[in-house]
């Protein structure tokens, strides 16, 4: 994991050179890419379709999305991108997160009266913001986008909650360091690449398997299906439920596995198969 001043090179992303992210420059994912793949090219894009397309077409050489927020929990459309697009989970990260209170340089805590930032963020420091009752809260679109505006317009009376990183990338000042009411705040990423690019060495021995299923529409499938997975002697660490556009009531389930060996893996695939009328494994890769 980072810690936000010490964003170390690492080797491991040899041959990954443009890496896109959703957001600015300056984001907890932009961290991510670097604390996962080293000095790279971070490439902002506007909405998370939008960096599965950069991946598709090539533009860059791999994604870093957050899959889940140990507070927030799962980024929903995240998962039906990955079933909706030929993409692969090649790697994994945990991000601490730390969000603190940014102003232009020489601006002083007691002018601020408006504050900016992504609605989960602002959701995440509640308690300082609920005190701080000088100022309003204000969802924008992005945490590091709310430092790059205020600084771009000049702002005197405003601040943005981001990491100390979109300080840096703006040329703000942190008024207040870790304002977050938990501690124990991180997010997970995922490295996504083209499902027919070649893996990238460095990542580790992948002993993790996401896969995405829908059962057949009769009683019992689910657990039948959750009771081969068991029987494949694979751990299943995360089940989530998406519904499945145009079909009222009915369900993609994806499933976070850990396994010994790849035959153990290919055993749980393969298990699937008589109970469900879609799988697709969605990644294999070494768990964060």
């Amino acid at each position: 994991m980072v810690s936000e001043g010490n964003l170390q090179e690492r080797t491991i992303g040899a041959g990954l050179g443009r890496i896109a992210i959703q957001g600015e420059r300056g984001s907890n994912s932009h961290m991510a890419a670097v604390e996962m793949l080293g000095d790279v090219e971070v490439v902002p894009c506007g909405v998370s379709a939008e960096v599965i397309d950069a991946v598709l077409t090539q533009r860059v050489d791999a994604a870093v999305l957050p899959i889940e927020n140990s507070l927030h929990g799962s980024v929903a459309e995240h998962y039906d991108l990955l079933l909706a697009n030929p993409v692969r989970i090649d790697g994994e990260s945990l991000l601490r997160i730390r969000h603190n209170l940014i102003a232009a340089p020489g601006v002083k805590l007691e002018e601020i009266r408006s504050v900016l930032s992504h609605p989960v963020a602002l959701s995440q420091c509640r308690k300082f913001l609920g005190e701080f009752k000088q100022a309003k809260t204000v969802p924008f679109y992005d945490t590091a986008g709310s430092v790059k505006h205020l600084m771009e317009a000049g702002l005197r009376d405003t601040a943005g909650v981001a990491p100390e990183l979109a300080a840096k990338e703006y040329g703000a000042e942190a008024l207040v360091a870790g304002i977050e009411d938990h501690a124990q705040n991180f997010t997970r990423f995922h490295l996504l690449r083209r499902d027919v690019d070649a893996r990238v060495e460095g990542f580790g021995v992948a002993n993790k398997l996401t896969l995405a299923f829908a059962v057949e529409h009769r009683p019992g499938t689910l657990v039948a299906a959750l009771e081969q997975l068991r029987d494949a002697g694979v751990d299943l660490t995360k089940i989530e439920s998406r519904p499945v556009p145009g079909k009222p009531w009915e369900y993609v389930f994806y499933v976070e596995l850990r396994y010994a060996d790849e035959a153990m893996a290919d055993r749980a695939v393969r298990s699937l198969a008589p109970h469900c009328g879609m799988v697709k494994e969605l990644g294999r890769y070494a768990a964060a």
